[in-house]
C-alpha cells in the first residue's frame, strides 16, 4: 500500500467553497438500506432554511421509491455524518448544527428497501 503524505499545507483556494455558492450551502442527503439510489442527494439550500422544508425536498428526491410512503417519521433514525442527532423541523439548518457539504443519513426502521433487499 502506498502512503502519501504531503510536505506542507494546501495553498490554494477551494472551488466547492460555501463563498461560491451565493448564500446557499450543499446539503448531502442519504436514505441508508436503499441501494436503489446509487449515492446521497445534492440540495442546494441557505442556512435559514427550516428542516421542515429539507423533508420536503427529499419527498422530491426519495418519494418515488415504494417505502418512501411508508415512514413513520417518528421513529427516524438520523445522522449528521456518522454523529446521531434529533432534527427540529421548526429550526433552521444553522440551529440545527447543519453545515456546507454536510451529509445528512437517515434510516427507516423496519424498511429496508424493496422486500427488505436494501434496494
Amino acid at each position: 500500500m502506498t502512503m502519501l503524505k504531503t510536505l506542507a499545507p494546501y495553498d490554494f483556494k477551494s472551488s466547492d467553497a460555501l463563498e461560491n455558492y451565493k448564500g446557499k450551502q450543499l446539503l448531502y442527503v442519504n436514505w441508508e438500506r436503499h441501494r436503489m439510489f446509487s449515492r446521497p442527494f445534492v440540495l442546494a439550500l441557505t442556512p435559514d432554511t427550516k428542516f421542515a422544508v429539507i423533508l420536503e425536498k427529499m419527498a422530491d428526491c426519495f418519494s418515488y421509491h415504494p417505502d418512501w410512503q411508508h415512514i413513520d417519521w417518528n421513529t427516524v433514525i438520523w445522522q449528521n455524518s456518522n454523529t446521531p442527532f434529533t432534527p427540529d423541523r421548526d429550526q433552521t439548518l444553522a440551529e440545527n448544527g447543519i453545515g456546507h457539504k454536510d451529509l445528512i443519513r437517515f434510516r427507516t426502521p423496519g424498511l429496508d428497501g424493496i422486500a427488505g433487499t436494501g434496494y
